[in-house]
């Protein structure tokens, strides 16, 4: 029984920062950014949107309501959690409408979750193949105004409908996690932005990447000629690009060109969105699909999932023969190209204008978000939101 993604929708809100402008305001040569770190423009999150509006956002674009009767779980992964107790998939669940009769859970360990709530879904899949399960990957980066970070900012979210015979990617059932503790990257309680050592963290990926891959070679007895296209978790564009080139060093010219061309693919919704955490891996498996029109059913493809702290797992799947079909590539392009340029300085008043910790009440003025599901403010420490009709 083939269980896998599908379908898969992807969201980010209607503002972006233009990199060029922002390296110019931090006294910085562009190409740092655009060559450097591999990033062009960076999604500007208004504070009217968060994690469960991007998500209910992403989720809504590839929803049917035959869908919503067959879902009997709904999985947000984040590390940009908006209770401390309350998973954000139940305000998900209500917003998109769902029954009640509906499982409802949050995870969390940084990018990572993302891939462990798609391998947690399938087990449930497998044992009622009638059932369906949402996944959602939804996260804002924020790393700080001036920070090192700040360039590797971003955020969005991506829906995944994980079932039997699944329409875009048929997932393997070998895969191989491996995990440390280690403190590269995380967040405290007390703080909305990360704290990140930035060359560390950049190592330990690498260095996961290779302990993943090779524990998949020898487990499973392929090489990269069993694969079309290996993708991984960008947190910024260059990150792939260096544990691609660390296992490509003894391999033929040919071998490492095919894979680093199918990288730069799978790389250009990052270079105009930036980092989405937990959705990070997925919105580069939907722009590989995007850009690459050589890919073909039966293609097998890698992806290697990352989160600090730290976890790796390195899992493949086989691309189907409906992908094309399912995924609205033509939503994707217009959203992103009907978004508004921000000043630097009107950026910054954004990032500081999120709700954050505060127990007092708070109203957002929601004119200017013209967005399906939106956040509307903060009224005796409860979250406020509603469906624009």
């Amino acid at each position: 029984m083939q269980i896998g993604i599908d379908k898969i929708g992807f969201y980010t809100p209607s503002l972006y920062l233009d990199l060029v402008d922002l390296a110019h305001a931090r006294n910085e040569e562009p190409d740092k950014y655009l060559i450097g770190i591999g990033q062009e423009k960076q999604a500007v999150i208004p504070a009217t949107q968060d994690i469960v509006t991007m998500g209910a956002s992403a989720a809504d674009q590839i929803l049917t309501e035959e869908d919503k009767k067959d879902i009997s779980t709904v999985i947000v992964a984040t590390e940009s959690g908006v209770d401390n107790s309350k998973a954000a998939a139940i305000y998900v669940k209500q917003l998109l409408g769902l029954d009640n009769f509906v499982r409802t859970v949050e995870l969390k360990e940084a990018c990572y979750s993302g891939t462990a709530a798609i391998q947690f879904a399938r087990g449930l899949v497998n044992l009622n193949d009638k059932e369906k399960v949402l996944v959602i990957t939804a996260d804002i980066a924020r790393y700080g105004i001036g920070t090192p970070g700040e360039v590797t900012q971003g955020g969005g979210a991506i829906a995944m409908l994980i079932s039997v015979n699944p329409r875009v990617l048929a997932i393997e059932n070998q895969s191989v996690s491996y995990t440390d503790d280690i403190m590269d990257f995380w967040r405290p309680l007390y703080r909305s932005e990360a704290l990140v050592d930035g060359k560390y963290s950049t190592n330990v990926y690498i260095d996961f990447f290779n302990k993943c891959w090779n524990r998949y070679s020898e487990i499973t007895d392929r090489s990269f000629d069993d694969f079309s296209a290996l993708i991984f978790h960008l947190p910024f564009t260059k990150m792939g690009k260096k544990a691609l080139d660390s296992v490509m060093e003894k391999e033929p010219e040919n071998i490492a060109n095919h894979f680093g061309t199918q990288l730069k693919f799978s790389q250009q919704l990052s270079r105009q969105v930036g980092n989405l955490y937990t959705g990070s891996l997925y919105m580069s498996f939907l722009s590989l699909l995007q850009f690459n029109s050589e890919l073909v059913a039966g293609n097998r493809i890698g992806l290697f999932s990352y989160g600090s702290g730290a976890e790796g797992e390195f899992y493949s799947g086989i691309l189907q023969n409906e992908y094309g079909d399912v995924i609205d590539f033509e939503n994707i392009e217009t959203m992103l190209n009907n978004r508004t340029k921000v000043s630097v300085a009107d950026y910054e008043t954004i990032f500081n204008s999120q709700i954050g910790y505060t127990s007092t009440d708070v109203v957002l003025d929601t004119s200017n978000d013209k967005s399906k599901y939106v956040l509307s403010g903060q009224k005796d420490q409860q979250r406020q939101y509603f469906v624009r009709k």
